[in-house]
């Protein structure tokens, strides 16, 4: 596959839908606008945010087995390069009290033992029962592949996951799998993820219906999660968002990869919530993910600034690029720290102008 082609189709299921900010509404989203409650604050500790720490060999490893919509279970990636994209969300409700979730599971299971062990206190949360329930944003290997690493201290966690998942997926969260691939230099077939510890806590799968047709999944008041059912890069569909409504600030967005695109959820919000005003925005945004530029970014960034949010966290898939491009351009972009550096690995396009919230940086609205 060439080069361009390759860049086009890794554009094709993210770009296009932050250019026209829409989506069909459903008759869900159509009937009534929803209150979903509100929350005094939110803080958002970036676990990791390095789902893989070199550009160049991720991309090779797809390139290399067929392209961006190739079936992410038949590559045999470089597990070396495998990190993972993880978030401790902290939610202090309006009587003042703070409940914890998490989003996302990572990747490389040796790299999410660190962040739980060493760089975090996510593993005695966890051991305290203190992290009410989990919600997988998609399938997508750097997000869900990591998941024994949580399973492997408590089996019964409540997820929210995609209702679009393949027979791999939720083999790996059920059927204590080892999935390997074939590597076409060796002929061997590599291990790329397993998981010892099968799941048997509430399973909740999430559909653009919602619960009880409301088009969203009420986790607590003031935090909804709601499905997204978009194609998305190797064999991959469908994403869970998250919208938390701050008193007297507004609406945040908070996002693993989206791939619906930005412009779309914030409409989505304004299409569908009661006293909509938008406030802030986290995650990785899924625009510049190879540090490559295109005109059409400049249009997200005057799409960003009209809805006017006070403060965009964003990392991951964002690509440096668009973010310090979109910093100089009056986006709210709240810089990162220089902690990251303090990790074992870090990523090779890590710049100091510390646009990205990485990991160990930390957000609050």
């Amino acid at each position: 596959m060439k080069r361009r082609t390759f860049l086009k189709s890794m554009a094709a299921t993210g770009i296009a839908s932050s250019m026209t900010g829409a989506v069909i509404p459903s008759p869900a989203e159509a009937a009534k606008k929803l209150d979903i409650g509100e929350i005094k604050g939110l803080k958002i500790d970036v676990l990791t945010e390095t789902s893989w720490f070199d550009n160049d060999v991720f991309k090779k490893d797809i390139m290399d087995y067929g392209g961006a919509m190739t079936n992410q279970y038949t590559i045999p990636w470089k597990w070396d390069n495998a990190g993972g994209y993880a978030v401790l969300i902290t939610v202090t409700t309006l009587e003042g009290q703070e409940r914890k979730f998490m989003m996302d599971f990572g990747w490389n299971n040796e790299w999410m033992d660190y962040i739980y062990e060493e760089k975090s206190d996510v593993a005695s949360l966890i051991s305290k029962d203190e992290i009410e329930f989990w919600v997988l944003s998609h399938w997508h290997l750097d997000h869900y592949w990591g998941v024994e690493s949580t399973l492997k201290r408590k089996q019964d966690i409540t997820l929210y996951a995609p209702a679009t998942y393949y027979p791999e997926d939720m083999a790996l969260l059920k059927d204590k799998a080892h999935h390997t691939a074939k590597n076409k230099e060796t002929g061997q077939m590599d291990h790329i993820c397993k998981n010892d510890y099968p799941h048997t806590g509430k399973l909740v799968l999430c559909d653009p219906k919602g619960e009880n047709g409301e088009g969203i999944y009420r986790l607590m008041p003031g935090v909804a999660v709601r499905n997204f059912d978009v194609p998305i890069l190797l064999r991959v569909r469908g994403e869970n968002v998250l919208y938390f409504n701050v008193k007297d600030k507004g609406v945040v967005t908070v996002t693993g990869c989206c791939h619906p695109g930005i412009l779309s959820l914030f409409s989505y919000a304004r299409r569908n919530f009661q006293g909509y005003k938008p406030y802030g925005c986290y995650g990785g945004l899924h625009i510049s993910l190879f540090e490559t530029w295109d005109p059409k970014f400049d249009d997200i960034i005057k799409g960003v600034k009209s809805f006017k949010i006070e403060k965009l966290g964003c990392n991951h898939c964002t690509g440096w690029i668009w973010a310090e491009k979109a910093a100089a351009s009056g986006v709210p972009v709240v810089k990162g720290t220089d902690k990251y550096k303090s990790y074992k690995k870090f990523s090779t396009v890590a710049k100091a102008s510390n646009v990205f919230l990485t990991n160990g940086d930390t957000v609050t609205f």
